[in-house]
């Protein structure tokens, strides 16, 4: 059967709709209406024409979803249109695959019947591709399904499967919806006592609760200096932006925290010893822990140098980013790439990558797990420090995305990892958007961009695991495999169907 130009347009635009479900637009019910559209175009379609409409539906959901990346990719690679585009559209092609994948898995695959390949087939091929587009060649999992019911009554599901599993449990809403529209009885009964099983237990979990309370509220404060990224490394606007980041800080010393953004200082510690000595006294006489975004490491010679942040004050401490950003943070196959980017204007684009374990920093006694900017995106960067951290931190510079969606679909990333781990988590970011958000993913408050700004709150300690802080994504892993390779297995037993 081969696919019409109506059903690929049909596919494209159902694409091109799903992004709306992410912030900041924030319609979730656009995310189970576009894979539902998906899934009816799958049902019959050969593995091929099921391939290319997966394709057109990714072409439209990171065509719209992910063009930030020309942002970034012009302000600090080569400042051509014809250049940013062309990789932009090159990045989204190669997004476009897993969708394909999952396409030509769905329609490949067999089951004993059409019902239940829609419902248990399509959403396992969804959140298996989905895994696999957060892992293979480190990762982009942006996007995740599972991150659009953030603010839905599904987002209880989130302590216990995380963002992928949720994504699984969105996928199946999507194709039980598609069966509720079919003409048979049964299946339409199938539907409903699938649906009528994820609403009791939406209902039974509401006020379920993984962790428990660990102490008494920790004063914060959050400094957003917005310090323009095109100046932002600028030997000449250093010192100016350090005392912006100073004189922010100075009404909020006593508090047992202050936290200050991504690379704040923009300098190694040996160029800005005074600073750091000045910071460290003000911070141990005001009973406060400074933590501070900067470079650290030995930037001589052949040593190793590092995306940090550096606590201040009685106590001391040091986190070095582990998951770094190719391209960004340092080159893949540098030999070989190295010289033919050398145009790419990106500032410290050699960095080395932390330990993959690292003791956790200490404020008055309670532990706080530290993240740096993309890392936040993948949830077993942020669940690692736990079940000990108490709260969570993360600090990053959306500056590179300008005044796009990739902020705001940033955001909704971290409340999505405070929820996993029923943690507060605080985000710093320089131009926006910092916040402080609750155990629950919700925000408490939250700063506007491109302005300095302070956000001042409280965050309390919390303890204990929630499952998916304890199995990660080995249980939604494993239902996938089993749900995938029951189906194979029918193809294999009946290969002429």
């Amino acid at each position: 059967m081969r696919t019409s130009i109506a059903s690929l347009s049909i596919a494209l635009i159902a694409g091109a709709v799903q992004p709306l479900a992410y912030a900041p637009y924030g319609y979730p019910v656009l995310a189970v209406l576009s894979l539902a559209i998906l899934f009816w175009l799958w049902d019959r379609a050969e593995p091929r024409s099921a391939a290319v409409t997966g394709f057109m539906f990714g072409l439209g959901m990171f065509g719209v979803g992910v063009s930030w990346v020309q942002i970034s990719i012009h302000q600090f690679g080569l400042p051509m249109y014809s250049f940013s585009v062309a990789v932009t559209a090159a990045f989204v092609l190669i997004l476009c695959l897993y969708p394909a994948l999952c396409g030509y898995l769905a329609a490949k695959l067999m089951a004993p019947n059409r019902f239940l390949r829609i419902m248990c087939l399509y959403p396992a091929a969804w959140a298996g591709t989905e895994l696999l587009r957060g892992w293979l060649f480190t990762g982009f999992p942006w996007l995740l399904v599972g991150y659009s019911q953030i603010d839905t009554p599904l987002s209880v599901f989130a302590p216990i499967v995380g963002v992928y599993g949720l994504g699984y449990i969105t996928a199946l809403v999507a194709a039980a919806s598609v069966s509720l529209l079919r003409a048979e009885r049964s299946w339409r009964a199938g539907a409903m006592v699938i649906l009528g099983g994820i609403v009791v237990t939406v209902m039974a979990l509401d006020s379920v609760r993984w962790t428990r309370v660990s102490g008494n509220p920790l004063t914060v404060a959050v400094i957003q200096g917005a310090v323009p990224q095109a100046v932002k490394w600028s030997p000449a606007y250093r010192q100016p932006s350090i005392d912006l980041y100073t004189q922010l800080s100075e009404p909020h010393w006593g508090k047992a925290m202050i936290i200050w953004p991504e690379t704040a200082i923009p300098a190694f510690p040996d160029e800005v010893p005074e600073t750091l000595k000045a910071l460290t006294t003000k911070a141990r006489d005001s009973a406060t822990s400074l933590l501070v975004g900067m470079p650290s490491g030995d930037r001589t010679g052949n040593g190793e140098y590092f995306n940090s942040v550096v606590q201040l004050g009685a106590k001391s401490g040091r986190y070095d980013k582990h998951h770094l950003v190719p391209f960004g943070e340092y080159l893949p196959f540098d030999e070989w790439i190295r010289p033919l980017t050398s145009f790419l204007r990106i500032p410290m684009s050699d960095f080395s990558a932390g330990m993959d374990e690292q003791p956790l920093l200490l404020v008055n006694d309670h532990s706080i797990g530290v993240t740096i900017c993309y890392e936040d995106a993948y949830a077993d960067e942020v669940l690692r420090a736990l079940p000990e951290a108490e709260v969570l931190v993360n600090v990053s510079n959306d500056a590179w995305f300008g005044d796009s969606i990739a902020p705001h679909q940033h955001l909704q990333i971290a409340q999505m990892r405070a929820l996993e781990s029923e943690r507060y988590l605080i985000r710093a970011t320089n131009t926006g958007i910092s916040a402080i958000i609750d155990d629950r993913g919700r925000i408490v408050t939250v700063s506007k961009q491109f302005v300095s700004d302070v956000l001042s709150g409280k965050v309390i300690p919390r303890t204990g695991s929630t499952p998916v802080a304890k199995y990660g994504v080995l249980p939604t892993i494993a239902l996938c495999l089993l749900l995938l390779s029951i189906c194979g297995l029918s193809a294999l037993r009946r290969p002429n169907s």
